[in-house]
Parts: structure tokens; C-alpha cells; sequence
């Protein structure tokens, strides 16, 4: 068995995966600056969520946790990776092409499902509009991320990773190209988003064909093999619609409340940051390699996998999830404070982040638990794990709501976070001895905590001293960075000090 080697990948990922999300800041501080928070970016976001939600469900869900174990394994043993893809792929895309459909129709229906705040003004008619106009998407980016799972499984991480950087350089350039012309930013948006997922197919294609995956598009037949990728999926999908469940409760407790649908998403566009670049790349590297190892009865190596990953989130996950509950309101009124979005936005917005700053280690260890089960196709007790945390996020979103307003939604979020990996951690015991984490996992988390912590008096420091200097136009980015290169240089000295972590371990995935 080739080994994937998970430093490296997990770097090569999320380098990637910070490149397309310092993209997508660039492209929420245009839509903040020239849409604004109101009526017009109040009715895109509620629209690009609905592909971005059936994305999640069908491809990144249940693919990630049942086809990319399956092929993994196939591919470990030989036994026709590519026939099983291509049966896989064109079973996808027949399911795909008929969901677009009925939603094309239905579109009124699902946006008062997924908003129904905005029932009965212009906000709902705009959203069921440009509904119609991104929709497509899902049938493009899930088709590519099937294909990206393939790419992964062979520990090809790259070209997988790049796709979305697709996404964000050609709606930044279609917003930038509308605004000098003096066009319509928002129309530019929304019709640009469907050409960008066929961009995106277009790469991972070709990357895939270059690897020697010649996925190709057959006649959908039911197999044995689609049986069991069915059995397996549909746990999974049902998972990660639980999971688009609580967005949504989020989203329609926000609805009834003037502009904090686009509060909750900038806030999210900031924490969603280091969950891309750690979490989702350790989830992607940590499966297909998992699954390889226990297909191979490599047990001691799947522990080892399981432990390093776990070193390598938390020691860029605890520090980020600091940074975002100490300093919120600099990081917000730089990036996106500016145009429409006022000072009252800013601080609504930091609110958000601070709280969703508390569950961000707990969304990226449910990225390191979930593996556990699905690189032995067990996909039905996340599913049930789900459930509960579903519960537990409705009841919080809507039950807090009428005493503290939208705020209950990020709160319930990041409490449902945590009930999750609690869930996953207590459920991963019947595994044994490789879903636990070894000694040196054990001897570097703590230090890992009081670097972090350490971090934090720093950054408070620093911004009393460069707080002045945020609100001067001509220097606040400059005093952002200094704000947030003083951060990470205390954090990374003092936790090689103590021995949270190695610079060096870091350095020779880099170079690799």
C-alpha cells in the first residue's frame, strides 16, 4: 500500500482551501461593499443555499462517507475502481437531473420551506428568481465532487482542492466586470454561479483522466456493488440533510429578523475559514487513508493516522477558535466594514463569530470522529447521532429566539456542535483500540491549550495597542496584520517551547 502521507496532504488541501477562501472574502467584502446587507443580498444568500444544501446531501455527504471508502478500497485491491466510479457517477447524475427539475418547478415552495420570513415582500420573489438561476449548480459541483473524491482516495489532493478557487475568481470577476460597466452586481452574481460549476466539473475531469481514473459517463444499471453504495449512502445522506435542517431552522429564525440572514452569513463566511482549510482537509485526507489501512488490517497505523490528524487540527484549530472569540470585532470591521455594511452590522456580525468561534473545535473534531465510522461503511449511527443534535440545535434556535432574538441561532449551532462529538466520541468506543488516541496525542493536546491561551492575552494586548489605528482607512489592514502576525508567532514559538508541536514536522510536509 502507498501511503498518503497526511501532513503533507492535509497542508496541500487546506493551502487550496485558504486560497479559495481568502477568494471568497474578496468576493463577500464586493457583495457586502456594492449589495449590502438588506433586500438584494438577503435574497441571494437564502438562493445559493438551496444548491449549496443539496450539494452537501447528496454528493459531499453521502460520497464522502460511503463512495470514497468503497472505491479506496477497491482501488487498494484492484477490484475495477473505474467501473465502479463510472456506474457511480452516472447513477449520481440521473438523480441529479431529475431533482433539478421537479425544483425548477417547486422553487416557490422551497424558498417559503427554507425562508419563509420572507413571505409576503419583494424578498421572496427575487429568492424563488435567482432560485432558478443558480439551482443548476448542484448538478455540476456534485458530479465534481464525486470525481474530487476519486482524485482523493488515489492521494491526489490538489487539483480536488483547487476547484473552488474556480468558483470565487470567476464571480469576483464577474462583480468586478458589472460594477465598472455599470451593471447589475447581483445579476452578475447569480448567473455567473452555474458556469462556474461547469468550470469546476471541467478540472476535476481532466485532473482525474491525467491520474489514470478514466471515469466515464454509462448506461446507470443495478448492480450488487450500487446496492450496497446505495445501503451505505442514504444513512449518510440522511446525515448530512440533518445537518442543512439545522442551517435552516438557523436561517428561518434569522428571516424574521431585518438583515440578520446576512449577519449569520458573514459570520459564518469568517469561521468557515479555518474549518475549510483544517478540518474539511483533515476530514479528506483522514478517510480515504483510514479506509485503505483497515482494508489492509493495519491497525496500528490507523491509530496512527487518527492521532496525528488529531495533533495536527487541534494545533491550528484551538488557536483559531481563540482568535475569533478575543478579537471578533477588528477581524470583522476590517474585512467587511465598508459600502452598506455600517458599524451596526460590524457589530452584530463580531457577536456571531465570538459564538461560533466556541464551536469551531467541536465542527472540526466531528471532521476527525466521522471517519471512524465510515471507513467501515458504517454510516447509520452518525445518522442517529445527527438526529439528536438536530433536536438539540432546534430546540435551542427556536426556543431562545423569543427572549434574545437571532443570536439563538448561532448559539444553537455551536451547542449542537458539541453534542455531536460527543455523540461520535462515545459511540466510537465499540471500535476499540485504534479510535482512541495514542500517548503523544496525549502529551501535546494540553500544551496545545496553554499555547493557545497564551495567544489570546497576546492578541488582547495587542489590539488595546493598535485599536486606534483599525478605524484609520489608509493603515487598518496594516494593523490587522499586525495584529494577527503577533498572534501567530507567540502562539507558534511558545507552543514549540513547551512542546505542543515541532516546527520542523510542519517544514517537511511543506517541502514535500
Amino acid at each position: 500500500m502507498k501511503p498518503i502521507r497526511l501532513l503533507s496532504g492535509v497542508l496541500t488541501v487546506g493551502g487550496w482551501t485558504l486560497l479559495s477562501r481568502l477568494l471568497g472574502f474578496v468576493r463577500d467584502v464586493i457583495i457586502a461593499g456594492l449589495i449590502g446587507p438588506g433586500v438584494l443580498m438577503d435574497a441571494y444568500v437564502a438562493a445559493f443555499r438551496l444548491p449549496n444544501m443539496f450539494r452537501r446531501f447528496f454528493a459531499e455527504g453521502a460520497f464522502n462517507a460511503a463512495f470514497v471508502p468503497m472505491f479506496s478500497k477497491r482501488l487498494e485491491s484492484g477490484e475495477d475502481p473505474n467501473g465502479f466510479a463510472s456506474l457511480a457517477f452516472s447513477g449520481l447524475a440521473l438523480v441529479l437531473l431529475a431533482l433539478s427539475g421537479v425544483a425548477m418547478i417547486f422553487m416557490p415552495a422551497l424558498v417559503w420551506a427554507t425562508a419563509e420570513g420572507f413571505a409576503g415582500d419583494r424578498r421572496f420573489d427575487l429568492t424563488v428568481g435567482y432560485g432558478r438561476i443558480v439551482f443548476p449548480y448542484v448538478l455540476f459541483i456534485s458530479l465534481a465532487a464525486l470525481l474530487s473524491g476519486a482524485l482523493n482516495a488515489a492521494g491526489r489532493f490538489a487539483a480536488a482542492a483547487a476547484a473552488p478557487v474556480l468558483l470565487n475568481v470567476l464571480l469576483v470577476g464577474a462583480m468586478t466586470i458589472a460594477w465598472v460597466m455599470g451593471g447589475e452586481v447581483v445579476l452578475a452574481l447569480i448567473w455567473t454561479i452555474p458556469f462556474a460549476g461547469i468550470a469546476q466539473l471541467v478540472l476535476v475531469w481532466v485532473a482525474a483522466d491525467r491520474a489514470g481514473l478514466h471515469i466515464r459517463p454509462t448506461r446507470p444499471r443495478w448492480t450488487p456493488e450500487m446496492s450496497n453504495l446505495v445501503r451505505v449512502a442514504v444513512p449518510a445522506a440522511l446525515a448530512g440533510g440533518v445537518v442543512q435542517i439545522n442551517l435552516l431552522v438557523g436561517q428561518l429564525v434569522a428571516s424574521n429578523y431585518d438583515n440578520a440572514v446576512s449577519w449569520l452569513y458573514s459570520a459564518d463566511r469568517l469561521y468557515q475559514l479555518p474549518l475549510g482549510v483544517i478540518g474539511i482537509a483533515v476530514g479528506i485526507v483522514l478517510l480515504p487513508d483510514l479506509s485503505r489501512r483497515l482494508k489492509a488490517n493495519d491497525e496500528e497505523g490507523a491509530r496512527h493516522s487518527l492521532s496525528r490528524s488529531g495533533e495536527i487540527s487541534l494545533a491550528l484549530t484551538i488557536p483559531s477558535a481563540v482568535a475569533l472569540m478575543v478579537i471578533p470585532l477588528p477581524l470583522v470591521s476590517v474585512l467587511f466594514e465598508r459600502g452598506a455594511f455600517d458599524a451596526d452590522d460590524t457589530a452584530a456580525t463580531a457577536l456571531a463569530v465570538s459564538i461560533y468561534g466556541l464551536g469551531l473545535p467541536a465542527f472540526v473534531l466531528q471532521k476527525l470522529l466521522q471517519p471512524l465510522y465510515f471507513a467501515r461503511e458504517d454510516t447509520k449511527r452518525p445518522f442517529n447521532y445527527a438526529l439528536v443534535a438536530m433536536v438539540v440545535n432546534a430546540a435551542i434556535a427556536i426556543g431562545l429566539a423569543f427572549s434574545i432574538g437571532w443570536i439563538a441561532a448561532a448559539i444553537a449551532t455551536s451547542v449542537a456542535g458539541w453534542i455531536m462529538v460527543l455523540c461520535l466520541g462515545l459511540g466510537a468506543r465499540r471500535y476499540g483500540d485504534v479510535a482512541k488516541f495514542d500517548a503523544q496525542f496525549r502529551r501535546r493536546i494540553w500544551r496545545i491549550v496553554v499555547a493557545s491561551a497564551f495567544m489570546g492575552w497576546v492578541l488582547w494586548s495587542v489590539a488595546l495597542l493598535v485599536g486606534p489605528y483599525l478605524a484609520v482607512p489608509g493603515v487598518k489592514w496594516l494593523a490587522l496584520l499586525v495584529l494577527i502576525g503577533s498572534g501567530m508567532v507567540s502562539y507558534f514559538l511558545c507552543g514549540h517551547l513547551i512542546g505542543a508541536f515541532r516546527l520542523g514536522e510542519f517544514k517537511g510536509a511543506l517541502r514535500r
